[in-house]
């Protein structure tokens, strides 16, 4: 049920995006405890300049390559999220070859109320899911 939102600079090819977003999903599988079946990802490429991650005052060394990552999730606890982050980066620079510091993540929490995965129901609510 999460909703990951992919942003990336343009000139990945169609492989190396695959590679990133399967190493997402591993990762929020893991953390989250959700079915394996349980995917929607988004990709949307950037044009320089059109994408623009600073490093915070935290040193970060950014490239081309870096990621910016929207997760739109049910409220999860801190130690789920704290995994997630973890395994992501983990799991994005063992099969991405993605610097840690290349990889920006914002989770957004929303509630049952906020999800409709077809047919105009509210799943979460009327007890589908």
């Amino acid at each position: 049920m999460p909703l990951l939102n992919f942003h990336v600079f343009e000139g990945r090819d169609s492989k190396s995006v695959r590679e990133l977003i399967d190493a997402g999903h591993q990762a929020m599988v893991e953390a989250f405890n959700v079915p394996v079946t349980d995917r929607y990802q988004t990709v949307t490429r950037h044009r320089a300049g059109e994408l623009i991650l600073e490093d915070t005052g935290l040193g970060m060394a950014r490239t081309q390559n870096a990621v910016l990552l929207t997760v739109v999730t049910r409220p999860r606890p801190q130690a789920e999220k704290v995994r997630f982050y973890e395994l992501l980066s983990r799991f994005t620079a063992e099969r991405c070859g993605l610097s840690p510091e290349d990889l920006v993540v914002s989770l957004v929490e929303n509630s049952d109320s906020d999800w409709s995965f077809g047919k105009g129901r509210a799943q979460f609510l009327t007890g589908e899911l």
